[in-house]
């Protein structure tokens, strides 16, 4: 049940799911209808087949997204993911903005929303393991782009080698994938400038609205406490 002042954001990448699967199932059904009809409908049939499959596999991945990816509320936000979710306490944010890198004298954005956080430690012990796994393989591209922003990679390579410690943080200490992702977080945020990261694919409005939106409900929340 939604209470008053929250807000569900349902991700752009989660339409067109079922009409995707639907005409993939159509394309599937028509190539193989193609090849039992003779060797002279093979090639036609090959490419019903390829697209049906392709048409599939998008539609099949756009379903398996959460109807909410996001929701904003006076507490802060939770971020759902298919592997997973996560909750940040407004209080414990400290800026939110679209990241943006340096590639020679141009400066470009990048496709997330970046949040950067005060403490890790209550995020570690909200977030699922799974979710933390499965973003730490999902953080790969941000990891290659802070490699090209730091001329000394030593120091990158370092606290890469640190993910395999444990994370203290304020006197608690987390181990495995959450000590991963503590340290990956940390990484991120002394080169990137943000330690967690959201995809624009999981909001539902640009992307400059969205961090007003953000921006708003934290705002709020700091009259209302």
């Amino acid at each position: 049940m939604l209470k008053d002042n929250e807000i569900l954001i349902k991700p752009v990448i989660k339409r067109n799911g079922i009409t995707f699967s639907v005409f993939g199932c159509i394309g599937v059904v028509c190539g193989v209808s193609l090849f039992l009809l003779g060797s002279e409908f093979f090639a036609p049939g090959i490419i019903c087949f390829a697209l049906g499959i392709i048409a599939l596999v998008l539609g099949f991945s756009k379903l398996a997204e959460p109807e909410v990816s996001l929701k904003l509320s006076d507490e802060g936000f939770t971020y759902f993911h298919r592997r997973g979710q996560v909750s940040v306490s407004w209080d414990n944010v400290q800026r939110m903005d679209q990241p943006r890198v340096t590639q020679g004298i141009d400066t470009v954005s990048l496709p997330y929303i970046g949040v950067k956080i005060k403490h890790m430690s209550p995020v570690l012990e909200t977030i699922s393991l799974r979710l933390a796994a499965g973003l730490l393989t999902e953080q790969r591209p941000l990891l290659m782009t802070a490699s090209t922003q730091d001329e000394d990679l030593s120091v990158l390579e370092n606290q890469m080698s640190a993910e395999f410690t444990p994370f203290i943080e304020d006197n608690d200490r987390f181990k495995g994938v959450l000590a991963m992702f503590g340290h990956r977080s940390k990484l991120l945020g002394n080169h990137l400038g943000y330690h967690l990261y959201i995809s624009t694919d999981a909001l539902d409005r640009p992307v400059d609205e969205f961090i007003a939106l953000m921006n708003k409900s934290k705002q709020a929340a700091v009259v209302v406490a």
